[in-house]
């Protein structure tokens, strides 16, 4: 299968693009400008001392080669996160026990440290290029945006805000829009009581203001109880494809305004996808020509579902944007 033939197929014709090796448990895609695709293993909730890797495939899913991440607690709970690469073509990984941002060269396989997070309880876990060339992170952890600065160096709370408070399942997915002056967020659960619903997953728009400073949040969409919306990808058309990691195993469509268009599998809870892997825990919507990457994490730990499932949903992603001097120090 390659990812440049999926204009040819039905839409919603899902083929694996390649199992995850050990230690398995993918949670977000990305399709790097070299037209390569990078993953990272994200963590075992069972426990596991081995320390992540991050895996490289051709655009064919060809596995080309792997690293793993240095200086992780292998104590704690850890795992990564290839969330962009930046103008210089280094990965952008968001490590989640010493919560810091490490820049990866695939060329020589050197890493370096970008940013930490300075609260002891934060877990990064998206990231999005500000059109300054700032860094922008989301915090499973904590109901906090964080805004890196240009170059690197130590983060600023952007955006506290009570509605980003989901206790044990927090702020998600994370994209620039195309305006290029607002982002939308995904939020797991509101249980600091933030929405009226707390059981149920939202979709927020933050607009950054010509000071660089955040604007007023709003919702644009809610989800269905526990369905727990993580990783999406914005198209050219404005839709957007959510993937419910809860139960309902779905990929959700919304147009621009949030309205909900459609669902895939329309039968929820079954996750049946017409591939040999079915969505479970599926965590992402990365574009790759006119498919959606998903990482299918499987938390429960089922060894054979940890893959990357190539979706065709037959229309091309927005241009994820990378200033030419995003991560230059």
């Amino acid at each position: 299968m390659t990812v440049a033939t999926a204009s040819t197929r039905q839409r919603w014709d899902t083929e694996v693009f390649s199992l995850v090796p050990e230690p398995g448990f993918p949670a977000h895609v990305h399709a790097h400008p070299n037209g390569r695709v990078y993953a990272g293993t994200y963590t075992d909730p069972r426990g596991d001392a081995r320390p992540s890797r991050v895996f490289e495939w051709s655009g064919t899913g060809t596995l080309l080669r792997s690293w793993t991440v240095p200086g992780q607690d292998l104590s704690a709970p850890h795992g990564v996160q290839v969330a962009a690469s930046d103008g210089g073509g280094r990965l952008v990984l968001l490590e989640k026990s010493t919560a810091t941002a490490l820049l990866l060269d695939p060329r020589d396989g050197s890493f370096t440290e970008y940013a930490a997070l300075p609260r002891a309880s934060s877990v990064p876990n998206f990231a999005a290029w500000g059109p300054d060339g700032s860094l922008f992170v989301t915090d499973y952890g904590e109901p906090v945006l964080w805004r890196v600065p240009p170059g690197g160096g130590r983060p600023v709370a952007w955006l506290e805000d009570r509605r980003l408070d989901g206790g044990e399942l927090g702020t998600t997915g994370l994209a620039l829009r195309a305006d290029r002056s607002s982002l939308l967020v995904a939020q797991q659960s509101s249980l600091g009581l933030g929405e009226l619903n707390p059981t149920t997953g939202k979709l927020y728009v933050v607009p950054i203001r010509s000071d660089g400073g955040p604007g007023e949040m709003r919702m644009l969409w809610e989800s269905g109880p526990g369905e727990l919306p993580d990783g999406f990808g914005i198209a050219a058309s404005g839709r957007i494809y959510v993937a419910n990691a809860g139960p309902s195993h779905q990929i959700v469509v919304l147009d621009s305004g949030g309205r909900e268009l459609g669902r895939f599998p329309e039968l929820p809870a079954t996750g049946a996808n017409s591939s040999a892997v079915p969505f479970d825990t599926p965590s992402c919507a990365t574009f790759a020509g006119t498919s959606i990457l998903v990482a299918n994490q499987s938390y429960r730990g089922e060894r054979d579902h940890h893959a990357i499932l190539d979706v065709a949903v037959g229309e091309p992603g927005l241009p994820v944007h990378i200033p030419a001097d995003a991560g230059s120090s």
